[in-house]
């Protein structure tokens, strides 16, 4: 059986990287391509690298016939997102890729992303998109919330230890570096080749970034009580990628066993044997997420480290794995893709 699948806002990375997703996989088909500013183009004018593809061209939101999709995938910035959400049809089932249903409360998302919530009435039946700890009630879910791509880097390596109780939970450090297509596609000054090359730099630090959030509601969630870890977000001249951190209080030996225990059953989870660092040159393109721990030469301190693409196991392959979820289709069906290397 194949599935009608609708793409809003195809023109951005997180859209290709769907595109290209879907473009392997042997039950869904692409339907409707949305977009705002590219409506009206073919998808081989935005990304030329997907030319091979039949698909149809993207067209503004309200010619899409949404009588004959059964999912859509919605693509679009923070804020925007919501808005468009709020107007679809009602049994529609959707994917959200952006922030706006990531935070239950509506006052944490007034708080992080300085703007109140539009959509409160929906926001309320949205489930967290984090595939491998809510993977039943994204089965039965009609609005799914995709992560963010940090969050969930820093989630992977650390909830099943604070689940557990193998961490000292007042005593977190994640330090985090991202590539570049997490900022998106839209020019910004900064992203500059000649401003970002040849370095790195931290940023929305001392408690700003909005992923924050996120941590702070999910591990809370798991510890039973309020979790507040510290994070550093960096920015790397790197196209696809992120490499996570985590500098925790613990025994080496337990908390390597408690993640190998966790994720023993995960297709898309491996952790890496004692002592192995992840690299981000080993996920590129993939929706794996590699996990290595290490102990520290200070006894009693651990180094728990993940590595994942942010474009597909921190985006759009998250979104597939949940999509298939929802239809019943097997979670890995289009996303068993190797890893690109070199």
């Amino acid at each position: 059986m194949t599935y009608s699948i609708a793409i809003l806002g195809a023109s951005g990375y997180t859209g290709a990287e769907l595109i290209r997703i879907i473009a392997g996989h042997n039950m869904l088909e692409i339907k409707a391509l949305g977009a705002f500013s590219k409506a009206g183009k073919p998808l081989s004018a935005v990304f030329p690298h997907l030319r091979h593809l039949d698909l149809p061209d993207m067209v503004a939101f309200d010619q899409i016939d949404w009588s004959g999709i059964d999912l859509c995938f919605c693509a679009l910035p923070h804020k925007t997102s919501q808005e468009v959400i709020r107007d679809l049809p009602q049994n529609l089932r959707i994917v959200d890729l952006s922030a706006d249903f990531r935070l239950r409360d509506p006052e944490a998302y007034a708080k992080w992303y300085g703007n109140p919530h539009s959509a409160v009435e929906i926001q309320k039946e949205a489930v967290y998109g984090l595939t491998e700890f809510y993977r039943d009630e994204i089965a039965g879910g009609r609005l799914i919330a995709g992560t963010g791509c940090n969050a969930a880097t820093g989630q992977f390596a650390l909830r099943p230890l604070i689940a557990a109780g193998a961490v000292d939970l007042d005593d977190i450090i994640l330090d985090l570096k991202a590539a570049v297509s997490g900022a998106g596609r839209a020019l910004k000054e900064n992203l500059l080749h000649a401003e970002l090359s040849e370095g790195y730099h931290g940023y929305a630090l001392g408690g700003t970034h909005r992923h924050l959030g996120e941590f702070d509601q999910e591990f809370s969630k798991v510890a039973g009580r309020e979790i507040h870890i510290q994070f550093a977000p960096h920015l790397i001249p790197a196209n696809r990628g992120i490499l996570g951190t985590a500098y925790i209080k613990g025994d080496a030996a337990e908390v390597h066993g408690v993640l190998d225990s966790a994720y023993a059953r995960e297709p898309f989870i491996i952790v890496l044997p004692m002592g192995e660092a992840p690299s981000t040159r080993h996920i590129r393109g993939s929706n794996f997420c590699h996990i290595g721990v290490v102990a520290d030469r200070i006894p009693g301190r651990v180094m728990v480290f993940a590595a994942l693409d942010n474009l597909t196991k921190g985006s759009s392959g998250q979104a597939v794995q949940n999509a298939n979820l929802m239809l019943g289709i097997p979670e890995t069906e289009g996303l068993m893709m190797p890893p690109l290397f070199p």
